[in-house]
């Protein structure tokens, strides 16, 4: 069941925290409003569509851990499915051994906005009018365009100026926007006014679905009416790990989340006494192995050969040293969490920066290019089906200390999602606050950039003298970036104190985070 309309009395006390400053004041108002986590989480998943679309759009999916009062904690997993009428043959013919990053056939079929309503079935108090009207006015009436964005309309202005949708929208007049200039979306603002009168079926079965499928098709998509209407989330249970003292919950297959476990159960048995220090160079060989477990297994779980415990434990000694087609990525990941027991970390993304670079006109929907993480080996377990969700570098974590939740993270980073986490629960074990652990230098292995190899080590320039060591030590394959870089990714942060919350976005993202107290007095913390 999805909300249709709601009137809650009084707010409720709760923190959020995303990469956009605007996206974190919509997730804030649903509080106000009275709604509890998952509202706030949905809202601002909502503007984070319209506002930041180089990394997260209405075409695009989602993955996201809900923890409910009773302490009952669900995955839910809206990762969209290939084409059923698309062969591997075909794409063999035209692409031969690999798809291309972009484009038209890298589309798969969008998750997201079933995932909303996934998630606002498990215990949404708002209505649709409620949780997705801050979207359609910026949609409507226009943001002023982010640092992010405007970099990455500048980088991506090839592929932008390729497609007449993105063009039209990005680079008006050919000339592409600048920080500050208003973005404005007017056919997108028309698609969230029918979300909003007819719920998230309508992006499905619903007129919006109809214009989307037929404008995908005209440029050769195999994806069709069936495909779209057939489409339906899964809600079952995460995967968890116990480190610490803590037990850190995540996302199974088709994502990436065993990862994370891997490199937590290393750390439990290697005992390393400064990994984030003089032991860096040891972690990054346990994030490197962890990438070729990934490359070589990770697969749509209905049709992989590796459960979830053998990913875990697999050695990684006779893996190959390649990515697959697991790259970096342009996504958002956002945390909330509410008094009245309700939490959550949900990661939206298109992939690639403006994913597959083809938006629908008539809709203004912007459409993400996951499909290029398929094999076009037919022996790999990824290798391109019918029907067939590809691998997603997408993974929320929960984490809990005696069955009560301690910490929400989310974060953006592509391939390196999993060593991002693991740099985040390796400063708040060290007593770091919310900013402090968003805000510290990292680095981290595998393609972050383009040119990149999955032998690159992307470290931060203000990682401490003892880890520099540690890491050249390891590496020949070093590249220095400037600190609170990007490439590094953008995380967000709630931590559980007896006093209340404790939230913080990465300042390397364009994003804040807001605590809202029960009595509507607010902490805005980055």
């Amino acid at each position: 069941m999805s909300p249709t309309s709601a009137s809650p009395s009084g707010a409720t006390g709760g923190a959020v925290s995303t990469s956009h400053y605007l996206a974190t004041e919509a997730g804030a108002q649903a509080l106000r409003m009275g709604g509890n986590a998952i509202d706030a989480a949905v809202a601002a998943a909502a503007v984070l569509c319209v506002v930041y679309p180089n990394n997260v759009a209405l075409g695009g999916d989602l993955v996201a851990i809900v923890r409910d009062p009773s302490g009952e904690v669900r995955f839910v997993n809206a990762t969209g499915r290939a084409a059923g009428g698309e062969r591997l043959e075909a794409l063999r013919l035209r692409h031969g051994d690999a798809l291309p990053d972009r484009g038209i056939d890298t589309v798969t079929v969008p998750g997201g906005v079933r995932g909303w309503a996934a998630l606002a079935g498990l215990g949404a108090r708002l209505g649709w009018q409620e949780l997705l009207s801050p979207a359609l006015r910026f949609a409507r009436d226009g943001a002023p365009l982010a640092r992010s964005m405007a970099r990455a309309i500048h980088l991506e202005r090839a592929a932008l100026s390729a497609d007449p949708g993105c063009r039209d929208v990005f680079l008006p007049g050919g000339t592409p926007l600048a920080e500050g200039e208003l973005l404005r979306q007017p056919a997108l603002a028309g698609t969230f006014e029918r979300l909003i009168a007819h719920g998230p079926d309508e992006f499905y079965t619903g007129e919006v679905a109809g214009r989307w499928i037929a404008g995908l098709q005209a440029l050769g998509s195999r994806i069709s009416a069936e495909d779209v209407a057939g489409y339906a989330p899964t809600v079952e249970r995460p995967i968890a790990g116990k480190a610490f003292g803590l037990e850190v919950l995540t996302s199974p297959p088709n994502t990436q989340g065993f990862s994370l476990l891997r490199t937590l159960r290393a750390l439990e048995t290697e005992h390393l006494a400064d990994p984030l220090g003089a032991d860096a160079g040891r972690l990054a060989g346990i994030f490197a192995e962890n990438n070729r477990v990934r490359a070589r297994w990770l697969a749509d779980p209905d049709t992989a050969p590796i459960d979830v415990e053998g990913l875990v434990s697999l050695s990684a000694a006779a893996e190959a040293e390649n990515d697959a087609r697991v790259a970096s990525g342009d996504t958002v990941g956002l945390v909330a969490a509410s008094e009245d027991g309700w939490s959550v970390s949900l990661v939206q993304s298109v992939y690639w920066a403006f994913g597959a670079a083809v938006l629908e006109p008539s809709t203004g929907i912007l459409f993400q290019n996951r499909g290029t993480s398929f094999s076009l080996d037919p022996a790999h377990p990824a290798a391109f089906a019918p029907g067939r969700r590809p691998p997603h570098t997408l993974m929320p974590v929960l984490v809990l200390r005696d069955g009560q939740l301690a910490y929400a993270l989310a974060t953006m980073g592509g391939q390196a999602q999993p060593q991002i986490h693991a740099h985040l629960l390796l400063r708040l074990l060290g007593g770091a606050s919310a900013i402090e652990a968003t805000s510290a230098a990292r680095w981290a292995v595998g393609a972050q950039d383009d040119g990149d190899t999955p032998a690159t080590l992307t470290v931060e320039a203000d990682v401490s003298a003892a880890a520099l060591r540690s890491l050249e030590n390891h590496s020949r394959e070093l590249k220095v970036v400037p600190p609170r870089d990007e490439r590094l990714g953008h995380s967000n942060v709630i931590r559980v104190l007896e006093s209340g919350f404790d939230a913080a976005s990465d300042p390397r993202s364009d994003g804040s985070a807001i605590v809202v107290e029960a009595e509507q007095n607010e902490v805005r913390t980055s």
